[in-house]
This record gives structure tokens, sequence and C-alpha cells, in this order.
């Protein structure tokens, strides 16, 4: 019959799939690389670029995914494969894993309570795993400080960041000091330009003041000298 066939060829791609896991050396976990963490407080005028949008996993997070649930073909990830092969032969529903399950059952003798308790821990080795990872993040990402250890460059070019956001607020400082100074400096220079223009103006006023009147009396003495010298004569 036609189901038994299917169940046939779904049960004979699964022996396969397990003897080539099995056979196959199991791959290290990657770790992960620092993500880039927008710079802020530059010089130069800097937009933040938007947070990554990232619509598929890297082939490394996928090959660690796949370590972390590598079991001894008797769990609940055996059990996945087997499904996932009937449900390519044209099976879906409580048919499929109900299906599934006689096969997973006869073959490795497990139970239901069993199996699901698999599925459990893999779930908890996930968690687990993610916890590390977002742990290993903070730190990279400078949330956290573990002594002794030596900053990513995340956590490098925040430093750096700091170090010449500091100095460029030093130096506007000097410079706004500076512009203090040049602005008092001009008004002092205005101040004594004053007073030395009004200085010599008030000078001007004097000796121009005391020649009219030596003029006036001059040119007085001088006529009546002139006549009263001129009669004496």
């Amino acid at each position: 019959m036609e189901i038994f066939d299917k169940l046939s060829n779904a049960a004979k791609e699964f022996f396969i799939e397990s003897e080539d896991g099995q056979n196959a050396a199991p791959k290290p976990a990657p770790v992960p690389g620092p993500s880039a963490a927008p710079i802020a407080g530059s010089p130069m005028p800097f937009a933040p670029p938007a947070p990554p949008v990232v619509v598929q996993a890297e082939k490394r997070h996928l090959d660690h995914i796949a370590s972390l649930l590598a079991g001894d073909g008797k769990d609940f990830g055996a059990y996945i494969k087997m499904a996932k092969s009937m449900a390519g032969s044209g099976m879906s529903g409580p048919l499929l894993y109900q299906t599934a399950f006689n096969v997973f059952s006869a073959v490795n003798g497990g139970s239901a309570p069993a199996l699901l308790a698999s599925a459990a821990q893999f779930e908890q080795v996930l968690a687990t795993d993610r916890e590390k990872v977002l742990a290993r993040h903070r730190e990279k990402m400078g949330e956290v400080t573990v002594p002794g250890a030596t900053g990513g460059p995340v956590v490098q070019l925040t430093a750096q960041e700091k170090k010449l956001t500091a100095e460029l607020a030093d130096l506007t400082r000097q410079l706004q000091a500076k512009q203090q100074q040049l602005v008092q400096t001009q008004q002092q220079l205005a101040e004594e330009r004053q007073k030395t223009q009004a200085a010599l103006a008030s000078y001007e006023l004097a000796n121009s003041a005391a020649l009219t009147e030596l003029q006036a009396h001059r040119k007085a003495a001088e006529a009546f000298l002139n006549t009263g010298g001129a009669a004496a004569k």
C-alpha cells in the first residue's frame, strides 16, 4: 500500500541521516564576532547608523545551534528529523506526529514522556547558551566590566571616543577663554585709544587757545608798540 511505502522510505531516509550524523566529526562552536556599535560625540558631524536588520542567520550561528541540538539519535532531535522526513512524503497533522512517534518508538524503544523530556532538555540547552551569548555580548559592548579581561574593539573605541570627547571639550573651554580674553583686550584697546585721542584733542584745544590768545596779544602789543614807538621818536 502507498502509506506503507511512504513509511518505509521515510524510515530509510531517517536511518541514513542518523548514520551520517554519527560518522561526522562534531564541529567546534564558533565564537560570535563583535557587533558594530555606533560612535557618538565625534568632532565632525556624524549621524549614527540605524540598527542592522538581519533577516537570515549566519552559517556559523546555524552550525553552532546545530551542534547544540546534535544528540545520540535516540532523542527529540532524532524524532524531529523523522517527522520532517515523513512530512516530505506528504504526511501532515496529528497523523504525521503519531506515525513518527510509532516508528521512533519501535526503533528506539522510547516512551512519550521520555521523548517530551528530551525536548525540554534541548530547550534548556538553547536558553542556557543564549544567556552565555548575551552575557558575552554585554561584555563586548562595554555594558559590564570583567576584571582582568581585555576589552574588544567596541570597548576600546568607546574609551577612545570618551577621551577625544573630553579633549575636545577642554579645547573648547580654552578657546572660549581665549575668545573672552580677546574681547576684553579689544575693549581695553578701544578705551585706551579713546583716552589717547581725547588727550590729543584736549591738548589741541589748549594749544590752539593759547596760540590764539598769544597772537591776539602780540598783534595788540605790536600795534601799540609800533605806534608808541613812532611817537616817541
